[in-house]
C-alpha cells in the first residue's frame, strides 16, 4: 500500500490547500495495476460550478468524465481540486469540458476519454458540450469517431435535470 500511494499528494492530505483559481497542477495520477485489459473508469461531477466570462454568474453543470485508462489513471481526490479549481474560473461551457478532457490526456493518455457537461438552464436554456479522443492509430480512435457519431441519440426530457 505505501508503494501504491507513493508520490501522492492529496490523497490522505488533513491539511488540504483549496485553491481558487484554475490549477492543472493538482491532478496526479498512479499506476494502472490491469493495463492489460480493456475497463471503463467513469466519474460523475454533479457539483461542478464555473463563472460566465462575460457576466461572472455562475454555471451549475453535472460533468461526466469517461475513459479507458492505458498506463496512468487520475487519482480522485486530486480531480476533486481540479474540478473545484473551476469554480471561480471564467470560461464558456464548451471551453471548459474541452479544457478538462486535454489536461486529463496530458496528464495520463488514456485509451479513449470522454467529457460531457450538462448544464443547468440559464435565460432558458441549457448547454450540454460533449467531446472525445481516441488513441490515434488504434481501435479506440475508431470507438471515439462512433461514440461520437452516435452521442445523445436518445436525449433526456428536459422535466429531469
Amino acid at each position: 500500500m505505501e508503494r501504491e500511494s507513493e508520490g501522492l499528494k492529496s490523497l490522505g492530505n488533513q491539511g488540504t490547500q483549496y485553491d481558487f483559481g484554475y490549477t492543472p497542477e493538482v491532478l496526479e495520477t498512479f499506476v494502472n495495476k490491469h493495463q492489460e485489459n480493456d475497463y471503463w473508469v467513469k466519474f460523475n461531477i454533479p457539483e461542478f460550478t464555473s463563472l460566465c466570462p462575460i457576466t461572472g454568474q455562475p454555471d451549475f453543470a453535472t460533468i461526466y468524465i469517461s475513459y479507458v485508462p492505458d498506463v496512468q489513471m487520475v487519482e480522485s481526490k486530486s480531480l476533486k481540486l481540479y474540478m473545484f479549481s473551476f469554480r471561480n474560473h471564467g470560461d464558456f461551457h464548451e471551453d471548459c469540458v474541452n479544457i478538462i478532457m486535454k489536461d486529463l490526456i496530458k496528464l495520463m493518455e488514456p485509451r479513449y476519454i470522454e467529457v460531457w457537461g450538462k448544464f443547468t438552464p440559464r435565460g432558458g436554456i441549457s448547454i450540454d458540450p460533449y467531446c472525445n479522443y481516441g488513441k490515434p492509430g488504434t481501435k479506440y480512435e475508431q470507438l471515439a469517431e462512433q461514440r461520437f457519431m452516435n452521442h445523445d441519440m436518445y436525449p433526456e426530457k428536459i422535466g429531469s435535470r
